[in-house]
Protein backbone atom coordinates (compact mmCIF):
# COMPACT_ATOMS: atom_id res chain seq x y z
CA UNK A 1 0.00 0.00 0.00
CA UNK A 2 1.44 3.43 -1.07
CA UNK A 3 2.08 5.70 2.51
CA UNK A 4 0.35 9.15 1.62
CA UNK A 5 3.03 12.43 2.57
CA UNK A 6 3.74 15.66 0.95
CA UNK A 7 6.76 13.98 -0.88
CA UNK A 8 4.64 11.52 -2.40
CA UNK A 9 2.30 14.03 -3.71
CA UNK A 10 4.74 16.25 -5.11
CA UNK A 11 6.06 13.42 -7.31
CA UNK A 12 2.77 12.18 -8.64
CA UNK A 13 2.29 15.75 -9.48
CA UNK A 14 5.29 15.11 -11.71
CA UNK A 15 3.97 12.54 -12.89
CA UNK A 16 0.30 13.09 -13.87
CA UNK A 17 -0.85 11.50 -11.07
CA UNK A 18 -0.63 7.84 -12.41
CA UNK A 19 1.26 6.14 -9.94
CA UNK A 20 -1.98 5.98 -7.03
CA UNK A 21 -3.79 2.50 -6.46
CA UNK A 22 -6.98 1.72 -5.12
CA UNK A 23 -7.62 2.42 -1.73
CA UNK A 24 -8.15 -0.96 -0.84
CA UNK A 25 -8.86 -4.38 -2.65
CA UNK A 26 -12.40 -5.80 -3.57
CA UNK A 27 -12.01 -9.81 -2.90
CA UNK A 28 -14.05 -12.60 -3.57
CA UNK A 29 -15.51 -13.98 0.21
CA UNK A 30 -13.55 -16.69 0.89
CA UNK A 31 -15.15 -19.97 2.68
CA UNK A 32 -14.60 -19.56 6.42
CA UNK A 33 -13.21 -15.99 8.49
CA UNK A 34 -12.07 -15.80 12.20
CA UNK A 35 -14.05 -12.98 12.71
CA UNK A 36 -17.17 -11.52 10.54
CA UNK A 37 -18.25 -7.79 10.58
CA UNK A 38 -21.53 -7.02 9.43
CA UNK A 39 -21.89 -3.17 8.76
CA UNK A 40 -19.16 -1.22 6.62
CA UNK A 41 -19.72 1.77 8.11
CA UNK A 42 -17.40 3.54 10.48
CA UNK A 43 -18.02 1.30 13.41
CA UNK A 44 -17.76 -1.49 11.60
CA UNK A 45 -14.40 -0.94 9.48
CA UNK A 46 -12.52 0.87 13.17
CA UNK A 47 -13.48 -2.59 14.40
CA UNK A 48 -11.84 -4.85 11.43
CA UNK A 49 -9.30 -2.01 11.69
CA UNK A 50 -8.14 -2.82 15.35
CA UNK A 51 -8.94 -6.20 15.20
CA UNK A 52 -5.81 -6.25 13.06
CA UNK A 53 -3.83 -4.07 14.23
CA UNK A 54 -4.15 -4.07 17.96
CA UNK A 55 -4.76 -8.06 18.32
CA UNK A 56 -3.09 -9.66 15.01
CA UNK A 57 -6.26 -10.96 14.29
CA UNK A 58 -6.54 -10.39 10.36
CA UNK A 59 -8.45 -13.21 8.86
CA UNK A 60 -11.28 -10.84 9.29
CA UNK A 61 -14.34 -9.89 6.82
CA UNK A 62 -16.17 -6.51 6.77
CA UNK A 63 -19.65 -7.28 5.22
CA UNK A 64 -21.64 -3.87 3.39
CA UNK A 65 -25.04 -4.58 2.01
CA UNK A 66 -24.28 -1.16 -0.53
CA UNK A 67 -21.25 0.84 -0.97
CA UNK A 68 -18.84 1.46 2.09
CA UNK A 69 -19.70 4.55 4.55
CA UNK A 70 -22.93 4.92 2.46
CA UNK A 71 -25.29 4.66 5.60
CA UNK A 72 -24.76 7.03 8.88
CA UNK A 73 -21.27 7.60 8.51
CA UNK A 74 -21.89 9.59 5.14
CA UNK A 75 -25.29 10.78 6.71
CA UNK A 76 -24.45 13.15 9.72
CA UNK A 77 -23.53 16.34 10.41
CA UNK A 78 -19.49 14.75 11.88
CA UNK A 79 -19.76 17.25 15.41
CA UNK A 80 -16.95 15.13 17.79
CA UNK A 81 -17.22 16.22 21.50
CA UNK A 82 -16.85 14.48 24.57
CA UNK A 83 -19.01 16.55 27.19
CA UNK A 84 -21.29 13.92 28.40
CA UNK A 85 -22.68 14.25 32.26
CA UNK A 86 -22.12 10.83 33.51
CA UNK A 87 -18.71 9.41 34.23
CA UNK A 88 -19.09 6.53 32.43
CA UNK A 89 -20.32 8.39 29.49
CA UNK A 90 -17.60 10.87 30.01
CA UNK A 91 -14.40 8.08 29.83
CA UNK A 92 -16.03 6.60 26.56
CA UNK A 93 -16.29 9.80 24.12
CA UNK A 94 -12.95 11.09 25.72
CA UNK A 95 -11.26 7.86 25.01
CA UNK A 96 -12.81 8.56 21.71
CA UNK A 97 -12.15 11.99 21.22
CA UNK A 98 -8.81 11.14 21.61
CA UNK A 99 -8.48 8.69 19.45
CA UNK A 100 -9.82 11.45 16.83
CA UNK A 101 -7.02 13.38 17.51
CA UNK A 102 -3.92 11.38 16.46
CA UNK A 103 -6.59 9.41 13.64
CA UNK A 104 -5.15 10.91 10.50
CA UNK A 105 -1.21 10.25 11.87
CA UNK A 106 -2.71 6.22 12.93
CA UNK A 107 -4.34 5.76 9.59
CA UNK A 108 -1.48 7.53 7.41
CA UNK A 109 -5.17 9.20 5.95
CA UNK A 110 -5.92 12.80 6.17
CA UNK A 111 -9.30 12.87 8.07
CA UNK A 112 -9.46 16.95 8.26
CA UNK A 113 -10.33 16.77 11.83
CA UNK A 114 -10.73 20.35 12.97
CA UNK A 115 -11.01 21.49 16.31
CA UNK A 116 -12.68 24.26 16.28
CA UNK A 117 -15.08 24.14 19.61
CA UNK A 118 -18.25 23.39 20.21
CA UNK A 119 -20.74 25.77 22.00
CA UNK A 120 -23.56 25.16 23.95
CA UNK A 121 -25.59 28.20 23.49
CA UNK A 122 -28.50 29.06 26.53
CA UNK A 123 -31.17 30.79 26.16
CA UNK A 124 -32.79 31.60 29.49
CA UNK A 125 -32.14 31.59 33.39
CA UNK A 126 -33.43 28.60 33.55
CA UNK A 127 -31.22 26.90 30.81
CA UNK A 128 -28.68 28.54 32.39
CA UNK A 129 -28.36 26.89 35.76
CA UNK A 130 -28.56 23.67 34.29
CA UNK A 131 -25.90 24.38 31.92
CA UNK A 132 -23.82 25.03 35.55
CA UNK A 133 -25.02 21.64 37.03
CA UNK A 134 -23.84 20.14 33.77
CA UNK A 135 -20.08 21.36 33.44
CA UNK A 136 -19.58 21.05 37.05
CA UNK A 137 -20.05 17.53 36.73
CA UNK A 138 -18.29 17.06 33.01
CA UNK A 139 -15.47 19.11 34.91
CA UNK A 140 -15.24 16.47 38.14
CA UNK A 141 -15.39 13.73 35.08
CA UNK A 142 -11.90 15.59 33.80
CA UNK A 143 -13.19 16.86 30.61
CA UNK A 144 -12.00 20.17 29.43
CA UNK A 145 -15.42 22.20 29.70
CA UNK A 146 -16.38 25.42 30.63
CA UNK A 147 -18.92 28.00 31.53
CA UNK A 148 -19.13 31.40 28.99
CA UNK A 149 -21.34 34.79 29.24
CA UNK A 150 -23.52 36.05 26.44
CA UNK A 151 -20.80 38.63 25.32
CA UNK A 152 -17.90 35.23 24.98
CA UNK A 153 -20.77 33.66 23.06
CA UNK A 154 -21.03 36.54 20.68
CA UNK A 155 -17.24 37.09 19.94
CA UNK A 156 -17.18 33.39 19.36
CA UNK A 157 -20.33 33.74 17.03
CA UNK A 158 -20.65 36.58 15.87
CA UNK A 159 -23.76 36.21 13.20
CA UNK A 160 -25.92 34.97 16.19
CA UNK A 161 -28.82 37.37 17.51
CA UNK A 162 -27.69 38.76 20.93
CA UNK A 163 -30.07 41.49 20.81
CA UNK A 164 -31.99 41.93 23.84
CA UNK A 165 -35.36 41.53 21.82
CA UNK A 166 -34.20 38.60 20.03
CA UNK A 167 -37.23 35.99 20.18
CA UNK A 168 -34.06 33.42 21.67
CA UNK A 169 -32.10 35.74 23.83
CA UNK A 170 -28.32 34.81 24.52
CA UNK A 171 -27.19 34.38 28.51
CA UNK A 172 -24.77 32.36 27.86
CA UNK A 173 -23.44 29.18 27.51
CA UNK A 174 -20.63 26.12 27.67
CA UNK A 175 -17.46 25.54 25.36
CA UNK A 176 -15.19 22.22 25.04
CA UNK A 177 -12.54 23.80 22.69
CA UNK A 178 -11.30 20.35 22.21
CA UNK A 179 -14.67 19.68 19.80
CA UNK A 180 -14.73 19.71 16.77
CA UNK A 181 -15.68 18.09 13.43
CA UNK A 182 -14.14 15.66 10.57
CA UNK A 183 -14.81 14.94 7.19
CA UNK A 184 -17.04 11.75 7.31
CA UNK A 185 -16.50 10.43 4.16
CA UNK A 186 -12.62 10.46 5.46
CA UNK A 187 -12.81 8.58 8.35
CA UNK A 188 -14.85 5.62 6.88
CA UNK A 189 -11.55 5.86 3.81
CA UNK A 190 -9.05 6.07 6.46
CA UNK A 191 -10.56 2.63 8.05
CA UNK A 192 -11.03 0.69 5.39
CA UNK A 193 -7.54 1.49 3.89
CA UNK A 194 -5.83 1.13 6.86
CA UNK A 195 -7.82 -2.56 7.20
CA UNK A 196 -7.30 -3.98 4.01
CA UNK A 197 -3.40 -3.14 4.46
CA UNK A 198 -3.30 -5.27 7.04
CA UNK A 199 -4.96 -7.99 5.54
CA UNK A 200 -9.10 -7.42 6.20
CA UNK A 201 -11.69 -8.52 3.15
CA UNK A 202 -13.34 -5.49 2.67
CA UNK A 203 -16.81 -6.99 0.88
CA UNK A 204 -19.27 -4.68 -0.52
CA UNK A 205 -22.94 -5.45 -1.86
CA UNK A 206 -22.78 -8.58 0.23
CA UNK A 207 -26.25 -8.49 2.13
CA UNK A 208 -26.87 -10.86 5.33
CA UNK A 209 -30.01 -12.62 5.04
CA UNK A 210 -29.38 -14.71 7.98
CA UNK A 211 -27.64 -16.40 10.50
CA UNK A 212 -25.82 -20.29 10.84
CA UNK A 213 -26.08 -22.12 14.02
CA UNK A 214 -24.86 -25.19 15.60
CA UNK A 215 -26.97 -27.78 18.11
CA UNK A 216 -25.79 -25.62 20.71
CA UNK A 217 -27.57 -22.17 19.28
CA UNK A 218 -24.28 -20.63 18.94
CA UNK A 219 -23.33 -18.85 15.63
CA UNK A 220 -20.72 -20.27 13.45
CA UNK A 221 -21.70 -18.21 10.07
CA UNK A 222 -23.76 -15.72 8.13
CA UNK A 223 -26.03 -16.38 4.72
CA UNK A 224 -25.07 -13.66 2.50
CA UNK A 225 -26.65 -12.65 -1.15
CA UNK A 226 -22.95 -13.75 -2.31
CA UNK A 227 -23.05 -17.51 -0.26
CA UNK A 228 -22.64 -18.57 2.75
CA UNK A 229 -19.84 -17.36 4.88
CA UNK A 230 -18.33 -19.41 8.29
CA UNK A 231 -16.82 -17.60 11.24
CA UNK A 232 -15.94 -18.26 14.18
CA UNK A 233 -17.50 -14.95 15.44
CA UNK A 234 -19.47 -12.56 14.32
CA UNK A 235 -20.29 -8.82 15.16
CA UNK A 236 -23.16 -6.18 14.19
CA UNK A 237 -22.25 -2.78 13.73
CA UNK A 238 -25.38 -1.77 11.69
CA UNK A 239 -26.76 1.09 13.56
CA UNK A 240 -30.29 1.86 12.83
CA UNK A 241 -30.97 -1.82 11.23
CA UNK A 242 -29.23 -3.53 14.67
CA UNK A 243 -33.40 -4.64 15.70
CA UNK A 244 -33.48 -6.29 12.13
CA UNK A 245 -30.42 -8.31 12.18
CA UNK A 246 -30.55 -9.65 15.75
CA UNK A 247 -34.52 -10.33 14.85
CA UNK A 248 -32.81 -12.36 11.98
CA UNK A 249 -30.28 -13.67 14.98
CA UNK A 250 -33.36 -14.94 17.17
CA UNK A 251 -33.61 -12.16 19.74
CA UNK A 252 -34.80 -8.48 20.46
CA UNK A 253 -32.97 -5.55 21.10
CA UNK A 254 -34.34 -2.57 23.07
CA UNK A 255 -33.75 -0.27 20.04
CA UNK A 256 -36.33 1.94 18.34
CA UNK A 257 -35.10 3.32 14.57
CA UNK A 258 -35.55 6.68 13.64
CA UNK A 259 -34.46 9.21 10.81
CA UNK A 260 -32.68 12.27 11.83
CA UNK A 261 -32.33 14.75 9.10
CA UNK A 262 -29.54 16.69 8.29
CA UNK A 263 -28.69 19.80 5.60
CA UNK A 264 -26.45 21.39 3.70
CA UNK A 265 -26.14 25.34 2.17
CA UNK A 266 -24.69 26.80 -0.93
CA UNK A 267 -20.72 27.14 -0.28
CA UNK A 268 -20.61 30.78 1.57
CA UNK A 269 -17.34 32.80 2.45
CA UNK A 270 -16.02 31.66 6.53
CA UNK A 271 -18.78 32.86 8.48
CA UNK A 272 -18.73 30.67 11.07
CA UNK A 273 -15.66 28.96 13.04
CA UNK A 274 -16.95 27.17 15.43
CA UNK A 275 -19.97 24.32 16.05
CA UNK A 276 -23.30 25.67 17.72
CA UNK A 277 -26.08 23.50 19.53
CA UNK A 278 -29.14 25.42 20.94
CA UNK A 279 -30.58 24.00 23.83
CA UNK A 280 -33.14 25.56 23.25
CA UNK A 281 -34.64 24.44 19.68
CA UNK A 282 -31.83 21.72 19.77
CA UNK A 283 -30.30 23.41 16.65
CA UNK A 284 -26.52 22.43 15.88
CA UNK A 285 -24.68 23.79 12.85
CA UNK A 286 -20.95 24.35 11.86
CA UNK A 287 -19.46 25.41 8.25
CA UNK A 288 -17.50 22.74 6.57
CA UNK A 289 -14.65 23.52 4.47
CA UNK A 290 -16.21 23.59 1.56
CA UNK A 291 -18.08 26.52 2.83
CA UNK A 292 -21.40 24.81 2.93
CA UNK A 293 -23.80 25.36 6.54
CA UNK A 294 -23.93 21.70 7.96
CA UNK A 295 -26.84 21.69 10.47
CA UNK A 296 -30.04 19.77 11.61
CA UNK A 297 -32.26 19.36 14.82
CA UNK A 298 -34.43 17.19 16.68
CA UNK A 299 -35.42 13.47 15.34
CA UNK A 300 -38.68 12.83 13.61
CA UNK A 301 -40.55 11.76 16.31
CA UNK A 302 -42.36 8.05 14.31
CA UNK A 303 -40.01 4.95 13.72
CA UNK A 304 -38.73 4.90 10.47
CA UNK A 305 -36.12 3.06 8.17
CA UNK A 306 -36.62 5.86 5.31
CA UNK A 307 -33.51 7.95 4.49
CA UNK A 308 -35.45 11.15 3.71
CA UNK A 309 -37.36 13.71 6.14
CA UNK A 310 -40.42 15.24 6.35
CA UNK A 311 -41.55 18.70 5.95
CA UNK A 312 -42.24 19.54 9.62
CA UNK A 313 -38.71 19.07 10.82
CA UNK A 314 -37.63 20.65 7.79
CA UNK A 315 -39.64 23.71 8.51
CA UNK A 316 -38.97 23.98 12.57
CA UNK A 317 -35.23 23.32 11.55
CA UNK A 318 -34.67 25.59 9.07
CA UNK A 319 -36.58 28.39 11.30
CA UNK A 320 -34.37 27.99 14.45
CA UNK A 321 -31.64 29.13 11.70
CA UNK A 322 -33.27 31.96 10.46
CA UNK A 323 -34.71 32.93 14.06
CA UNK A 324 -31.11 32.87 15.34
CA UNK A 325 -29.05 33.90 12.70
CA UNK A 326 -30.99 36.28 10.69
CA UNK A 327 -28.32 37.00 8.13
CA UNK A 328 -28.49 33.56 6.85
CA UNK A 329 -32.16 34.02 6.22
CA UNK A 330 -32.25 33.98 2.60
CA UNK A 331 -28.89 31.22 2.16
CA UNK A 332 -30.40 27.98 -0.18
CA UNK A 333 -30.18 24.46 0.70
CA UNK A 334 -27.82 22.65 -1.49
CA UNK A 335 -28.90 18.83 -0.13
CA UNK A 336 -31.12 17.08 2.85
CA UNK A 337 -31.22 13.81 3.58
CA UNK A 338 -31.41 11.40 6.72
CA UNK A 339 -29.83 8.43 8.62
CA UNK A 340 -31.18 5.89 10.65
CA UNK A 341 -30.50 6.30 14.33
CA UNK A 342 -30.97 3.25 17.20
CA UNK A 343 -32.13 4.84 19.80
CA UNK A 344 -32.21 2.80 23.41
CA UNK A 345 -34.32 3.80 26.58
CA UNK A 346 -31.00 5.46 28.13
CA UNK A 347 -29.89 6.97 24.85
CA UNK A 348 -26.74 5.18 25.72
CA UNK A 349 -24.54 2.68 23.28
CA UNK A 350 -24.93 -1.17 23.46
CA UNK A 351 -21.62 -3.25 23.47
CA UNK A 352 -20.24 -6.85 23.82
CA UNK A 353 -22.36 -10.28 23.94
CA UNK A 354 -25.68 -11.00 22.93
CA UNK A 355 -27.88 -13.79 24.26
CA UNK A 356 -26.69 -15.88 21.07
CA UNK A 357 -23.24 -16.98 21.85
CA UNK A 358 -20.82 -16.15 18.99
CA UNK A 359 -22.70 -12.87 18.36
CA UNK A 360 -21.42 -9.61 19.67
CA UNK A 361 -22.69 -6.27 18.93
CA UNK A 362 -22.17 -2.33 19.20
CA UNK A 363 -25.39 -0.60 18.99
CA UNK A 364 -28.00 2.10 20.44
CA UNK A 365 -25.42 5.46 19.79
CA UNK A 366 -28.48 7.14 18.68
CA UNK A 367 -27.63 10.85 17.06
CA UNK A 368 -23.93 10.19 18.20
CA UNK A 369 -22.74 7.63 16.67
CA UNK A 370 -19.68 9.24 14.52
CA UNK A 371 -18.30 10.90 17.31
CA UNK A 372 -17.78 7.32 19.06
CA UNK A 373 -16.64 5.73 15.64
CA UNK A 374 -12.83 5.55 17.17
CA UNK A 375 -14.32 3.98 20.88
CA UNK A 376 -16.70 1.16 19.33
CA UNK A 377 -14.47 0.06 17.05
CA UNK A 378 -11.59 -0.39 19.70
CA UNK A 379 -14.29 -1.85 22.15
CA UNK A 380 -15.78 -3.90 19.82
CA UNK A 381 -12.17 -5.33 18.60
CA UNK A 382 -11.24 -5.96 22.44
CA UNK A 383 -14.47 -8.29 23.36
CA UNK A 384 -13.92 -10.23 20.08
CA UNK A 385 -10.49 -11.15 20.50
CA UNK A 386 -10.26 -11.50 24.21
CA UNK A 387 -13.47 -12.98 25.27
CA UNK A 388 -13.97 -10.34 27.65
CA UNK A 389 -15.35 -6.01 27.88
CA UNK A 390 -12.97 -3.83 28.30
CA UNK A 391 -13.24 -1.69 31.29
CA UNK A 392 -14.42 1.47 29.40
CA UNK A 393 -17.57 -1.10 27.70
CA UNK A 394 -18.48 -2.99 30.79
CA UNK A 395 -21.15 -0.57 31.91
CA UNK A 396 -22.90 -0.77 28.08
CA UNK A 397 -23.92 -3.94 28.14
CA UNK A 398 -26.68 -5.67 27.26
CA UNK A 399 -28.19 -6.82 30.45
CA UNK A 400 -28.30 -3.23 31.93
CA UNK A 401 -31.72 -3.39 30.77
CA UNK A 402 -32.58 -6.42 32.84
CA UNK A 403 -30.75 -5.31 36.16
CA UNK A 404 -31.42 -1.78 35.85
CA UNK A 405 -28.19 -0.62 35.52
CA UNK A 406 -29.35 2.56 33.14
CA UNK A 407 -27.01 5.11 32.18
CA UNK A 408 -29.81 7.61 31.41
CA UNK A 409 -27.40 10.46 29.18
CA UNK A 410 -30.01 11.98 27.44
CA UNK A 411 -32.22 13.40 30.48
CA UNK A 412 -29.04 14.10 32.62
CA UNK A 413 -27.54 16.42 29.62
CA UNK A 414 -30.31 17.36 27.79
CA UNK A 415 -27.76 17.39 24.82
CA UNK A 416 -29.02 15.15 22.04
CA UNK A 417 -26.04 14.96 19.50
Amino acid sequence: MTEYSALRLFAESLRGQIGWKPLWRSPQPKKKYDVVIIGGGGHGLATAFYLAKKHGVNNVAVLERGWLGGGNTGRNTTVIRSNYYFPESARLYDFSLKQYEGLSRELNYNIMFSQRGVVAVAHSRHEMEGAARWVGAMQLNGVDTEIISAEEVKRRIPILNTAPTARLPIWGGFVQDRAGTARHDAVAWGYARAADRLGVDIIQNCEVTGFLKNATGSVIGVETSRGTIFADKVGLAVAGHSSVMANLAGFKLPVISYALQAFVSEPLKPVLDTVMLSLGTGLYISQSDKGGLVFGGALDHYSSYAQRGNSPTIRSVIAAVADQMPSLGRVRLARHWAGIVDVVHDSSPILGETPVPGLYINCGWGTGGFKAIPAGGFLLAHHLATGRAHDLAAPFVLKRFATGALIDEAAASGIAH
